[in-house]
């Protein structure tokens, strides 16, 4: 742990008295303990329904990282979704469903004070990464019942995360619980358009979802280097329309070298076909969501990855 954890509250009785010891935190409220492992506070006892993000990001920690891939893709892609400053000194950050951590990169180089969770193991992945950095406090936790003060953040994110859980909109309303008067709420999710809809990622995921992660990514693992030349050859002829004629995902624009350009097609071909949870969601619904929480200056657009939605809340 670098960050302070006065930030954290207890999850059991929502008291801010943590007290950190060396492998624990512990309640003075009301006694309850949290273990420290790998220098993670865990508020949970495991992934849950999350299980294959752990899996993934622990096989690809650092395939989607900038500083890897010498390219600025999760730069782009965070910025054009936040407008926000890249020097947010003196800011306080939540970063929800954090991953192996490759939004959390570029967010620590913005000199803010970042508190950053996942439900999943990938905080693992994430801590090998960017643990160093004294302005980050990482920790495992629920969307559902995240463990900070409610409306202490300046600012709160959370991309590529909400449809994959449960239920989107209760995940939503507690991130806006977090967010200070004045502070902002930046999410994206996955835009439910028919184009998307009638796609081999919804036409397979009722039978991939339910494989075990290990099958399913060999199978990928196995497939994806045949088919990825054909998918090349039929965006070159066709453009994007081609991308979508053949079940895995691909990347031709991104400038990645062939290696990587393979790596980021496996990671995210599991990635369409293994989460437990897939709920796309429309503007109009992603609009309600800010209004129903009393947001102001609300954004709702298409973005890169679906629907992109910003509000402020009100002073």
């Amino acid at each position: 742990m670098r960050a302070n954890v006065d930030f954290l509250v207890c999850t059991e009785c929502k008291s801010g008295n943590l007290a950190s010891r060396d492998d624990f935190l512990q309640c003075s409220n009301c006694q309850t303990t949290f273990n420290v492992v790998g220098g993670i506070p865990r508020f949970v006892p495991d992934d849950g329904y999350a299980r294959s993000f752990g899996f993934q990001w622990g096989i690809h920690a650092q395939t989607q990282l900038d500083s890897c891939s010498g390219k600025e893709i999760s730069r782009r892609r965070l910025f054009e979704a936040t407008n926000w400053s890249d020097d947010l000194s003196g800011q306080t950050i939540l970063e929800a469903g954090s991953g192996a951590g490759r939004f959390t990169e570029v967010l620590l180089k913005t000199g803010a004070t970042l508190i950053s969770f996942d439900l999943s193991s990938a905080v693992e992945s994430n801590y090998r990464s960017n643990g160093a950095s004294k302005n980050l406090l990482l920790v495992q936790a629920s969307i559902f019942d995240i463990p900070v003060r409610p409306r202490s953040m300046d600012k709160v994110i959370c991309l590529g995360v909400l449809q994959h859980t449960p239920d989107p909109k209760r995940a939503f309303l507690c991130l806006a619980n977090c967010v200070r008067p004045g502070g902002e709420l930046v999410v994206d999710v996955y835009a439910a358009r028919l184009r998307s809809l009638l796609s081999w990622k919804y036409l397979l995921r009722p039978i991939t979802k339910r494989m075990d992660d290990r099958k399913l990514y060999r199978v990928i693992e196995r497939a994806t280097p045949r088919l990825k030349p054909i998918s090349d050859f039929l965006y070159r002829i066709l453009g994007p329309v081609g991308l979508r004629l053949l079940p895995i995902a691909n990347y031709p624009t991104l400038g990645l070298s062939p290696e990587q350009s393979l790596s980021w097609a496996i990671l995210d071909t599991f990635d369409m076909y293994s989460p437990k949870h897939d709920h796309p969601q429309t503007l109009a619904v992603v609009r309600s969501w800010f209004q129903d929480a009393g947001f102001e200056e609300v954004d709702v657009r298409f973005g890169p990855n679906g629907v992109v939605g910003r509000g402020r809340m009100p002073l």
